[in-house]
């Protein structure tokens, strides 16, 4: 992409700049892992009749007021809950490896639960435990027959001191943003932030490399943040544009691809990968005499669709709506990166940009070092 003159970074004086903090560990997480490691010592089951599994799920965000149990309200730990209660006949606690907020989305979210195989014919008869398998469909059965908005999408058993939330090495989140002035599709509500504005995208990527690394993050710290530090390494943070979904090309798009990435594909055997960006969209389409763009009589015109990810061991509460507030605005052209230096120096929340919607924010996966024999 080429450089627009008017994007490019201003000379900034060396005193605004963002304040550089040694690269060591974050001091919250190494306070959390002494804690942890004192919980986990106390509580590692010693009974060796009980399986421990790491269960990971996805779910519509907009469905629940959240991961965690509450009093009241359905959550995704309430309803998996249950739904293993169905399954052994004996509650269980679920601990998550990520809480989401009432909205947010999960692509795979990861949280364990121990379980002690009981015969249900003949009670206090202990069973091997469940082939990991039986645990994904016999769950899923159960969570089918409620609402069918959370799913099982992998399990597997690991020891009995392996924790979903503390042993994470790093959680990667996706913010979606469908940008153009039609009114969004039925299919995207509650799926994305709609922004009516066009969204300069290089402008965004800019602002991503003042927010990226090891920063003092109270300006992206929502009140109510039990973490003890601000201090955060935020590995990645990147913007891109993504085909809009749900994406159906017509025969000539498909024609068109084709003609246009035959000569790169000629010397090689390799299927054909991602469409051009170009291709996805027809919100920038020309325009005819009357003023109206000619896409044929019930045709959606499509938006612009971005996505920011944002890649860390661990985020402060709100943190990534917060960054995601900052540049939206910074592709509506409200912000410049200087007002982002500006805003990450302040070290307050004060002068973050208003804070994306929920809605918009998807937990995509939590990494592990997975033991081999588990």
């Amino acid at each position: 992409m080429s450089e627009n003159p008017k994007h490019s970074l201003s000379t900034t004086p060396e005193s605004s700049r963002p304040s550089k903090i040694p690269k060591t560990q974050d001091h919250s997480d190494q306070e959390k892992e002494e804690e942890d490691k004192q919980q986990q010592e106390s509580s590692m089951s010693k009974n060796p009749r009980i399986q421990r599994y790491l269960v990971a799920i996805e779910y519509i965000g907009t469905r629940f007021s959240g991961s965690q149990q509450q009093p009241n309200f359905r959550t995704v730990v309430g309803v998996l809950e249950e739904a293993f209660l169905k399954f052994i006949g004996q509650p269980v606690s679920i601990f998550c490896s990520s809480r989401t907020d009432a909205g947010v989305h999960a692509l795979s979210n990861v949280c364990h639960v121990d379980v002690e195989r009981i015969s249900k014919r003949k009670p206090g008869e202990v069973l091997p435990p469940h082939e990991p398998s039986v645990v994904r469909r016999a769950v899923n059965h159960f969570l089918q027959k409620s609402e069918g908005d959370i799913t099982v999408i992998d399990v597997r058993c690991v020891p009995n001191d392996f924790h979903a939330r503390y042993k994470a090495q790093e959680r990667t989140y996706f913010y979606r943003l469908l940008s153009g002035s039609e009114p969004l599709s039925t299919f995207e509500k509650e799926r994305a932030w709609h922004v009516p504005e066009k969204l300069d995208l290089y402008a965004m990527q800019e602002a991503c490399k003042v927010l990226v690394g090891h920063h003092d993050f109270s300006s992206f710290r929502a009140a109510g943040c039990q973490a003890k530090s601000p201090i955060r390494t935020l590995d990645e943070l990147h913007v891109s544009e993504a085909p809009p979904t749900p994406y159906f090309p017509s025969i000539s798009e498909k024609k068109q691809n084709n003609s246009s990435t035959e000569d790169s594909h000629a010397c090689s055997r390799e299927p054909e990968i991602d469409l051009p960006i170009d291709s996805f969209s027809n919100s920038d389409d020309e325009v005819g005499s009357n003023g109206i763009t000619d896409l044929g009589f019930g045709i959606r015109r499509r938006h612009h669709c971005y996505v920011v990810t944002a890649r860390a061991r661990s985020f402060l509460y709100h943190q990534v709506r917060l960054l995601v507030g900052v540049l939206k605005c910074v592709g509506t052209g409200e912000l410049t990166t200087s007002d982002v230096e500006r805003i990450l120096n302040a070290k307050t929340v004060t002068a973050a940009s208003p804070m994306a919607p929920a809605y918009g924010l998807y937990l995509g996966c939590v990494k592990y070092d997975l033991p081999r024999d588990a």
